[in-house]
């Protein structure tokens, strides 16, 4: 019974005097629902948040909440979250700053604008976790300050956070300039020399693999460097040398930097690694000299990043849609082409070119209409959701090219619904197709009605407002509770059937 209310919780034609009644039954998993209505009044999401207090934190991240409606000493968990929107007030920072619980504290050190003394109080916390909290997410001048704090996860944090002045990410770099980390987590935890067992076999340990302390906090430095090289506000004058360094991860993290002089993305365009050379594939820093270089790489990893590069020229993006398998998406370079490049494209005699132009949404009228008619079923394919096509188009398309096209055409917004009704009947068929016309706004009751024999497309179909009232009923029943419960949600459902599940409870 329980997934059933979940499902009425969720329903948008359930009334307000229903949805009262769900109130005052509410569990956790009810209120989840609940609080996520659009039509909840104040009044509702207060007498929520008193019936289920943990529902509380999502009614204050969905505004349902005001500063008026926290007593930050009974819900610290709903004032973090207003704290954490900037709606909070003064008074619950200072009060939670003192919470003994750690978890608070750490979840306040997250929260922006904190008053000056509460950051002072949370910058000299006995808990390391929330002094990191802080360092990720601070302002300027106190991340300055926290990197030269004797723990080593606090500059790692600091190194991360973006906010950080550039000279103090050379700094932890470096380390020029700051005096050295005195403790790390594993000299924290563990008699130096130590080497964490990558297979280490203690539940409560979250330790990474390999971490390692002889007394000069080796991983922990290594780490301090990764999260700043990953930084993009760290000086390029102080990540440059690290393009071949022994370690994978230190190189890793320059692949996405968009700074860098070109000779070190060329270095890094020949590295070992291959996901590194990936990573540097999708870069938009790099070049068309070094994207022409790369089409020659072997690994479908890196040809598929490239793919994904904003201005890899047309004749490689071309080549990389006939030889990998870069998926049925809309590339970056595909849709900021001109309109004189998306003609050469769209009449290219190369299928993988018009393909490429197909999976647009807003060709002009003429190259949409000639592209309709295309004699390769994977250009017809990527086109067939394209808006403002007409039901003879997409008709054409299917007695043309079969099932290959089903689903495409069955995803097009303008798509009739005796097409769709046809679509579910087509023989053979696909499964896609059922996944799609239940989805549709303009599925029939009968197109929907086949799609229940479909097991994946059964749960969404029970939701679908087109299915007769009397039907929606029956699948309340249904052994599958995904099914009855979007069932219950669905806004065709009589009132008069809510107001008796309500009463059944």
């Amino acid at each position: 019974m329980q997934h059933i209310l979940g499902g009425l919780a969720a329903n948008p034609a359930l009334p307000p005097e229903l949805v009262d009644r769900l109130i005052a039954v509410a569990d956790d998993d009810i209120a989840t629902g609940l609080a996520d209505r659009a039509d909840l009044s104040r009044a509702q999401a207060v007498a929520l948040a008193e019936r289920v207090g943990e529902s509380a934190v999502q009614l204050a991240y969905a505004g349902r909440l005001t500063a008026a409606d926290i007593d930050a000493s009974v819900r610290p968990d709903a004032a973090l979250a207003m704290l954490d929107q900037g709606a909070g007030r003064p008074e619950w920072a200072r009060l939670l700053a003192a919470d003994p619980v750690r978890e608070h504290r750490e979840k306040l050190a997250a929260c922006p604008g904190l008053p000056s003394d509460v950051v002072d109080m949370l910058s000299t916390d006995p808990d390391v976790g929330v002094v990191a909290e802080l360092a990720l997410w601070t302002t300027p001048e106190t991340a300055e300050k926290l990197a030269a704090h004797p723990h080593a996860e606090v500059r790692r944090a600091v190194a991360c956070n973006e906010a950080t002045p550039p000279a103090a990410l050379a700094a932890l770099v470096t380390g020029e300039g700051l005096p050295a980390a005195s403790r790390c987590r594993v000299c924290d935890r563990e008699e130096t020399p130590f080497v964490h067992d990558p297979q280490c076999p203690r539940l409560d340990c979250d330790l990474p693999p390999g971490a390692s302390c002889a007394g000069f906090h080796e991983s922990a430095l290594h780490a301090i460097r990764q999260a700043a090289l990953c930084n993009p506000a760290t000086p390029v004058e102080a990540v440059v040398g690290f393009v071949d360094h022994p370690s994978m991860l230190l190189r890793w993290a320059l692949a996405a930097r968009r700074d860098l002089p070109r000779r070190a993305y060329a270095r890094l365009a020949s590295d070992p690694i291959p996901g590194i050379r990936a990573d540097l594939a999708e870069n938009p820093a790099i070049d068309e000299v070094l994207i022409r270089v790369m089409a020659d790489d072997r690994d479908p990893h890196v040809l598929r990043g490239l793919a994904q590069h904003p201005r890899v020229p047309l004749d490689v993006l071309i080549r990389l849609a006939r030889t990998s398998k870069i998926g049925a998406t809309l590339l970056p370079r595909v849709a900021a082409c001109s309109p004189a490049e998306v003609e050469e494209l769209a009449t290219s005699p190369d299928p993988a070119a018009r393909m490429l132009v197909a999976q647009r949404r807003d060709l002009p009228p003429g190259i949409r209409d000639r592209l309709a008619g295309d004699p390769d079923a994977k250009v017809v394919k990527a086109l067939a959701p394209h808006p403002g096509l007409t039901e003879a188009q997409l008709r054409a398309m299917v007695a043309r090219h079969g099932v290959g096209v089903l689903a495409g055409v069955a995803a097009n917004p303008d798509a009739a619904p005796a097409l769709l009704a046809d679509l579910v009947r087509h023989e053979p068929t696909a499964r896609k197709v059922f996944r799609e016309v239940v989805r549709h706004h303009a599925a029939p009751a009968s197109a929907v009605l086949a799609c229940l024999a479909d097991g994946k497309a059964r749960p969404v179909a029970a939701g679908h407002p087109a299915l007769p009232p009397q039907v929606i009923v029956e699948l309340l029943s249904d052994p599958n509770p995904a099914v009855a419960e979007a069932a219950a949600a669905n806004p065709s459902l009589p009132p008069a059937v809510m107001a008796e599940l309500l009463c059944a409870r």
